[in-house]
């Protein structure tokens, strides 16, 4: 339900001509809209809720948009995309065609900077700050971070460089002790003691020569208000420590912020969850968890590393079970990668996992530290293809084109869970080359995927039905999607399943036998599987019809897989078009 102040609001002006005193109760309006609407709709609830205070002083203070105000990662700005004109599209967030769960630039002159992934705010809001004062522009410009971004080492690049300039840049540090799962690290400990008061050491941020302020409650609005305006007035970097309560005001999100942080459909009023439907199947992530600590209880050599995602990726399972095996090393991808390569080289068996959207992150790590040098890292990449709501930033479509044309590693996508446990099974066994295992978010479709390993050998392609004419080549957990779509027509379908090395010996009796091949598969069609076919026939002389199918040549937008599917003729429908035009 909203009431009478919140229904004023079109834009910050109208904010700003609020008495200070109406704001506590904006707040409260602001946090239950927030809520009803998550509550149906589904998306970030814990974080937009434990910066509505601190969202309402900064637009308060700060002449948006002429002042440029950018929102590290920016699941938390749901309050912001309120009361900057989109209240009456708020239901629409991250819907197919509505607005976006993430500040976008193409979609607010509010959203100075498009972001999704970490720790990009500070160099993003120096370079616009460097950039006013070349053109002798008056504004200010603002970088809002939590304590797990800020621990990134490109947070840390930015920090060190705006130091040693006079850039009219206001970095505040968003500290609630928690990322989406708990915040990490010797910087977490730093400033646990500077909100306690027990830090005896001189202030890190002051030592980068930013003019630090705080801690002060970032739940008092009369407060931030106060010290905004005074740091208005102060030239050069300046740092505003700020502590929150990451899903303030909804009791159950408070408690557990882990499970709030997205937590799907619940009760607005009693902030219950709703139960989802039981399903028999199990997720991609469960398989992963539960396979690793079974296969590190006979093999001590195992580690698990991950970037701040124990939770997502369910690396918890082994941090429960094995927790000086498994690492949780923060918003660190870079860092990750080559720690698994450092351990790697002394005998240790590294299973890195790594959402692939953020495994871009760290792509000159994978080439020089572990291709390069052959380092058998096992590359476990969580969300590949296409993710749903999360939208163009988390799509893990890249990831089969950016790594197979690095030398000297293997590429593999399991259709189903078993392939999943059995190329982890194979990986663990020794190989002579890193090894990046790609599957997809959600559940898989095999009930009973627990059965014993099995070696699968490297480089080898699979028939999963036979027919003529037409043979349809897929890569991943899309072959049952092709499955059903081809089920009542002769043609054949192969799983490729490993894109690099291919199986070179099935493709020459593939393109000896059949007069038209199509590749599909959930990444780009530009360097993935299609183009490693196409190549393969060019280099072979085959005139085969050859038609690929994938994501095509653009960042796909938000919406439910299924829907962002049939938008780039990735369904079954679509397939069977295409079949039919070939025969």
């Amino acid at each position: 339900m909203q009431s009478s102040i919140l229904n004023n609001i079109q834009s910050p002006k109208d904010l700003r001509k609020l008495p200070k005193g109406e704001l506590p109760q904006l707040a409260k309006e602001l946090r239950e809209f927030i809520i009803n609407v998550v509550a149906t709709k589904e998306g970030h609830l814990g974080a937009s809720l434990g910066v509505v205070e601190l969202t309402l002083a900064l637009h308060y203070v700060f002449d948006t948009p002429n002042d440029q105000l950018i929102w590290d990662v920016g699941h938390q700005a749901y309050g912001h995309k309120i009361l900057t004109g989109r209240k009456n599209i708020f239901e629409t967030n991250r819907q197919f065609g509505g607005i976006s769960g993430f500040p976008k630039r193409s979609e607010s002159e509010f959203d100075t900077f498009g972001t999704g992934h970490s720790s990009t705010s500070i160099s993003a809001a120096l370079g616009m700050a460097i950039a006013s004062e070349l053109k002798g522009e008056d504004k200010h410009h603002i970088a809002v971070i939590g304590d797990a971004s800020i621990a990134s080492g490109m947070a840390f690049e930015g920090l060190n460089h705006a130091g040693v300039t006079n850039a009219n840049l206001l970095v505040v540090l968003n500290d609630n002790a928690i990322g989406i799962d708990p915040s990490v690290g010797a910087l977490k400990q730093y400033l646990t003691n500077v909100k306690s008061g027990s830090n005896g050491q001189d202030n890190i941020f002051e030592a980068l020569k930013f003019n630090y302020s705080g801690p002060i409650d970032g739940h008092n609005i009369k407060a931030l208000i106060s010290e905004l305006e005074r740091l208005k007035s102060i030239s050069g970097p300046k740092l505003l420590h700020v502590t929150t309560t990451k899903g303030k005001g909804l009791k159950q999100a408070e408690e557990d912020q882990v499970k709030y942080h997205a937590p799907g459909k619940f009760n607005a009023n009693t902030g219950e969850l709703i139960p989802k439907a039981l399903s028999k199947f199990t997720k991609f992530q469960d398989v992963f968890g539960h396979t690793l600590v079974e296969l590190a209880k006979t093999n001590e050599k195992i580690i698990g590393i991950t970037p701040a995602m124990p939770t997502g990726s369910s690396l918890k399972y082994m941090m429960d079970t094995f927790p000086d095996r498994a690492f949780d090393v923060g918003i660190a991808e870079q860092h990750a990668v080559t720690l698994a390569a450092g351990m790697t080289t002394q005998g240790f068996i590294t299973f890195c996992n790594i959402y692939s959207t953020f495994l871009q992150r760290a792509y000159d790590q994978i080439v020089h530290d572990v291709a390069l040098q052959k380092l058998p890292v096992i590359f476990c990449l969580d969300r590949a293809g296409l993710v749903g709501e999360d939208g163009a930033t988390h799509h893990g479509v890249f990831d089969l084109a950016f790594l197979r044309c690095i030398p000297n590693i293997i590429i593999f996508a399991p259709r189903n869970e078993i392939e999943l446990r059995n190329i982890m099974y194979t990986a663990q066994l020794g190989l002579d080359l890193p090894i990046a295992i790609r599957y997809p978010r959600g559940k898989g479709k095999i009930i009973n995927w627990k059965q014993p390993f099995e070696k699968i050998p490297i480089g080898s392609a699979t028939q999963i039905k036979k027919g003529n004419n037409i043979a349809i080549l897929s890569i991943g957990t899309i072959a049952d999607m092709v499955s059903n779509a081809i089920e009542d027509l002769d043609v054949s379908h192969y799983d490729i399943r490993f894109l690099k090395p291919l199986d070179y010996k099935l493709l020459h009796h593939i393109f000896s036998n059949y007069n038209s091949i199509i590749t599909i598969e959930d990444g780009t069609i530009k360097g993935g599987l299609g183009s490693a076919i196409l190549e393969f026939a060019a280099q072979n002389n085959y005139t085969n019809n050859v038609k690929v199918c994938g994501i095509p040549d653009q960042f796909i937008e938000h919406g439910s897989v299924n829907e962002l599917q049939k938008s780039i003729k990735l369904d079954i429908d679509s397939l069977k078009n295409i079949i039919s035009e070939l025969q």
